[in-house]
């Protein structure tokens, strides 16, 4: 059965518009990945200085006590999680206060992040605390990015969501090429090089 003209042009149009529609989705994030994959494969070219910050302050006897209670139900109390803002500008989201490791006279955090880490301890025996952050640039810091490492959750969604989003725009972009395939003779030739040449690279220079 003939497929009415009416219903064609619905059709293409409707695919052009998931085309675009995705293509301007996923723009951004696809030049930031673009950009980041050639920073990564180049990564050991690419020279970064690390900046390293410290703070060590001693802590007084109010700041002591709400460590030793905190210590006692290995829990942060709201007056010791005040205590650390007000002394670092850090606000201890639930996540980071999960993975604190308690100790029997010290509590130690691991903050990782992208493009850097930093740690926090605070400590009884020596009535400090500890508080360092190391900085490795802003190429770093995109390529952390790029790996989603050390990004948390809703990094994670959108790197999902720009993934499912570029499907849409390579599968829309093929559908277009099937239909104006006859008015563009090097449609196939080129689609059928940009498969090939990654599989040929692959089977010459991996022979694992």
């Amino acid at each position: 059965m003939t497929i009415p003209p009416t219903h064609k042009r619905f059709s293409l149009g409707s695919l052009r518009q998931w085309h675009w529609v995705s293509s301007a989705v996923c723009l951004a994030a696809l030049l930031l990945f673009a950009v980041t994959g050639f920073t990564l494969n180049h990564a050991g070219s690419i020279e970064a200085t690390p900046r390293t910050t410290s703070v060590e302050i001693q802590l007084n006897e109010t700041q002591l006590t709400a460590l030793q209670e905190s210590l006692n139900a290995e829990k942060v109390t709201a007056e010791l999680k005040a205590i650390i803002r007000q002394l670092t500008s850090l606000r201890l989201s639930a996540g980071q206060q999960a993975d604190i490791e308690w100790y029997e006279d010290e509590l130690y955090l691991s903050l990782p992040r992208p493009g850097g880490d930093a740690w926090l301890s605070l400590e009884m025996y020596s009535e400090q605390l500890v508080y360092e952050q190391t900085s490795r640039g802003l190429i770093a810091y995109l390529n952390d990015l790029h790996k989603g490492r050390h990004t948390g959750v809703a990094w994670s969604w959108f790197i999902d969501l720009v993934a499912l989003f570029c499907v849409i725009f390579a599968l829309t972009g093929l559908w277009l090429l099937l239909r104006q395939q006859r008015t563009r003779r090097a449609t196939w030739p080129l689609t059928t090089l940009g498969l090939l040449v990654p599989i040929v690279l692959l089977l010459l220079t991996n022979h694992s």
